[in-house]
């Protein structure tokens, strides 16, 4: 997005999976309908990588099988896997992941974003920096970055 080298110029592009089929009971707000995994793929799945103008699904960046979501105890895990092992937007990603949710998801919802295990060469710090809501709050209050995040989470085509 800012005009420098890509990390990784030439990612693997994978078909982006088909919208789920809506049915009337799925528009109907008398049916309460508990949110799942598949709900939770549907809202991240269009992000856009800060670097490349695909979405995070077309680069296999975010999996609905790595999306553990539970109603009922009011809890969403999110694990996404960068490309590459060495990716410096890995907590961009991660933090626009976090903002997608924030702006989609009721506020009862515990949300934890966390690169997947064994993916990332800084796994550890990234997900300290993820998990902490203070650090999370400060990096929204830069407008630059705050910039970034609006244009990887509400970009379209």
């Amino acid at each position: 997005m800012n005009g420098a080298a890509l990390q990784n110029a030439t990612p693997t592009i994978k078909q982006a999976s088909s919208e789920r089929e809506t049915s009337s009971k799925d528009w109907d707000d008398e049916i309460c309908d508990e949110v799942d995994a598949r709900e939770i793929f549907d809202l991240i799945r269009t992000v856009k990588d800060p670097e490349h103008p695909h979405s995070l699904e077309e680069l296999n960046v975010v999996q609905e099988h790595l999306i553990t979501c539970n109603d009922t105890e009011n809890y969403i895990d999110i694990k996404f896997t960068p490309t590459i092992p060495h990716c410096s937007m890995a907590t961009l990603i991660g933090l626009s992941l976090r903002v997608k949710l924030l702006h989609s998801v009721s506020n009862r919802f515990k949300v934890d974003v966390r690169v997947t295990p064994g993916s990332h060469q800084s796994e550890e710090a990234i997900n300290k920096q993820l998990g902490d809501k203070e650090r999370v709050a400060a990096a929204l209050e830069n407008p630059q970055l705050l910039n970034m995040v609006n244009q990887c989470i509400w970009s379209t085509g």
